[in-house]
């Protein structure tokens, strides 16, 4: 089995601890390919970054010369994933929906833990879309920017310990959702410190696109995520590779 694994800023380090988090919970098999946008912003922390590294995610993934049983989506609270479920025919998952629905098995109320404030719209609006913010108990911001949590880890532990501490005791959380895929592999020290599980969505995506794989499931095809109807496109990195599609 191969998955592909985008990150969704152009920071190749990040792209590499996101894979190398993957690759600690994949089963014995599974091929882990961890892929970095051609273009785009060095993190993402607001709309226009955003919707900047949905195009840049399908950009990089068509793009893939080899064949792949299912997608991760690295970025929490990002647009895209519809658009990757027109285009493809294998599982795509989000770890934003797949550590908050992985989060409810756990508990009866889960909180995030994000960067910064400026993200917190972008969040709880994705998980309205997708039906997972009635069991939300908040969003919370660490106040770090994406890119400090390589620069001074033990920081970045820090200030999501105090987060996720005032989520469990303030918002009534049972369940802490790390909410960034730049916080990979922290889990297990949060964890320790809080008590309460804690989940990280790079490890959740893994585990859900294995099991979509082996259950032989994909997305549905019949109306919402269609096969893009043929047409001329012009002007966006897209275009060639859709005309090869013939999508």
């Amino acid at each position: 089995m191969r998955i592909l694994i985008a990150n969704v800023n152009t920071t190749r380090s990040m792209t590499d601890s996101i894979a190398n988090q993957a690759r600690a919970v994949a089963a014995p098999g599974t091929e882990i390919i961890g892929l970095t946008p051609r273009f785009g912003a060095d993190s993402c922390e607001g709309n226009f970054e955003s919707y900047l590294a949905a195009v840049a995610v399908m950009d990089k993934i068509l793009a893939y010369p080899e064949p792949f049983d299912a997608v991760i989506q690295a970025g929490y609270g990002e647009h895209g994933r519809e658009g990757l479920q027109e285009l493809l025919d294998v599982p795509v998952v989000d770890i934003t929906e797949a550590a908050a629905s992985t989060a409810m098995f756990l508990g009866h109320k889960y909180s995030v833990v994000t960067t910064l404030d400026r993200t917190v719209p972008l969040i709880e609006d994705r998980l309205k879309l997708a039906g997972l913010d009635a069991r939300c108990a908040s969003v919370r911001a660490s106040g770090l920017a994406v890119l400090e949590l390589e620069e001074d880890p033990a920081r970045a532990v820090a200030a999501i310990i105090d987060q996720a501490e005032r989520a469990v005791t303030q918002d009534k959380a049972e369940v802490i959702v790390l909410g960034c895929g730049g916080m990979a592999g922290l889990d297990e020290q949060i964890r320790t410190r809080l008590g309460v599980p804690v989940v990280d969505g790079v490890a959740s995506a893994v585990t859900i696109a294995e099991s979509l794989v082996r259950m032989g499931l994909s997305t549905s095809k019949v109306r919402t995520y269609a096969t893009p109807r043929p047409k001329k496109v012009i002007g966006w990195p897209l275009e060639l590779r859709l005309d090869d599609a013939t999508v």
